[in-house]
């Protein structure tokens, strides 16, 4: 089995009878539904989903097992994750964030920056994460111009830094 990819997290009960709020990490939101049984990441337990609908921002399902609203609080805030070999392969610059997570970052010459570490959305669009040998991390957008290179299989993402960021005030230094 390979990694496991964290593809949902559920939220507080939905009524009475064993419903939960779930938040996905796919694409499809509904996508969550074929992927076979979700468990947590130590996969000592598995949720089937029985029924899923879409809500404002986040699906209302029903999981086997899970009957009433007492069973269902008792989940709020769990992850569910699946085998990464159970997802679809992506498209040409799609990438899985668990794919980047521990990549290099390189500047385009090569000289080293660290490393990824994570991979945020805010709202606005992807935000990768890079943490440096030391100092603070550093946020830059995930956009072909800042991010012009991803070696999944030579493991670094090249990085090319923008020049001036929105809020730096250089005379404040």
């Amino acid at each position: 089995m390979t990694a496991p990819v964290c593809v949902a997290r559920i939220g507080a009960a939905h009524g009475v009878r064993g419903a939960v709020r779930l938040w996905t990490f796919t694409e499809d939101p509904l996508a969550v539904k074929d992927y076979g049984p979700l468990m947590t990441k130590d996969g000592t337990r598995q949720f089937e989903v029985t029924h899923a609908r879409e809500a404002k921002d986040h699906l209302v399902v029903t999981l086997k097992g899970v009957a009433s609203r007492d069973d269902a609080e008792r989940l709020n805030g769990l992850e569910l994750y699946v085998p990464r070999d159970r997802l679809p392969e992506t498209d040409d610059g799609e990438y899985y964030h668990t794919d980047l997570i521990g990549l290099a970052a390189v500047t385009p010459s090569g000289q080293p920056l660290g490393k990824v570490i994570a991979i945020h959305n805010f709202g606005a669009g992807d935000i990768i994460e890079i943490a440096p040998p030391q100092g603070a991390t550093m946020l830059l957008p995930f956009t072909n111009a800042v991010v012009p290179s991803v070696d999944l299989d030579g493991g670094r993402v090249v990085i090319d830094l923008p020049q001036e960021v929105d809020g730096d005030d250089p005379s404040a230094a």
